[in-house]
């Protein structure tokens, strides 16, 4: 199989069985993730998996009792930084440092630039900017799925305050961006499993110039 096949295969699962996914395929969808790119190599988010049903229970009615919420083997939300701080920048570049064997300060001149940049913006736009980078690793982890032949649902229909909440991630400097519902097409009970996927046609999305 090849990538656009495997993007074929996939379509935004309504029903699913609660059959298990297979903990190494959640693992390797997830390290699909981490491996995204992200600006200046910021990875400004992180993933909350959810595989305990009693938790998946009580998302359910934060996710307008949406049936993918309990049917699914697995919940992914994806998290993003509330703000960037200076730890968090110097993080980044240390990291890099030490992993690479180069010496610490190599990129300080980028760096303050960068934070400089991040010091004239609010709160707000820099949750906006980890949103994005959050999205990049969505995609990756959808494909992934896909590769594996685990249905996937991708959900922004959620009370993210409330789930935020819920899970304690403004103590984290965290909040919820989108959840990645894993688990098994319901054949027999899902409406849409055998539709025809429909995109916008080639002509009208490529523009050249």
């Amino acid at each position: 199989m090849n990538l656009l096949q495997d993007l074929q295969w996939r379509y935004a699962t309504k029903k699913m069985t609660g059959a298990p996914v297979d903990q190494e395929k959640v693992d390797y969808i997830t390290e699909a993730a981490r491996l995204a790119p992200t600006s200046s190599g910021l990875h400004p988010f992180k993933i909350i998996e959810i595989s305990n049903p009693d938790i998946k229970k009580e998302i359910q009615p934060l996710a307008y009792n949406q049936s993918q919420i309990v049917d699914a083997s697995h919940l992914l939300i994806f998290a993003a930084y509330d703000e960037y701080t200076q730890e968090r920048v110097d993080s980044v570049f240390q990291q890099q440092a030490e992993e690479r064997n180069l010496p610490l300060g190599f990129a300080d001149d980028y760096k303050n630039s960068l934070f400089a940049r991040f010091q004239q913006q609010t709160k707000d736009q820099h949750f906006e900017h980890a949103a994005r980078q959050a999205y990049i690793g969505f995609g990756l982890a959808i494909a992934a799925a896909a590769e594996q032949r685990i249905d996937a649902t991708p959900m922004e229909g959620f009370d993210n305050a409330a789930l935020d909440q819920y899970l304690g991630l403004n103590e984290l400097g965290l909040r919820s961006v989108t959840i990645l519902a894993l688990g098994h097409r319901d054949t027999e009970n899902d409406w849409l499993v055998n539709l025809k996927k429909v995109r916008i046609a080639k002509e009208n999305f490529i523009i050249n110039k």
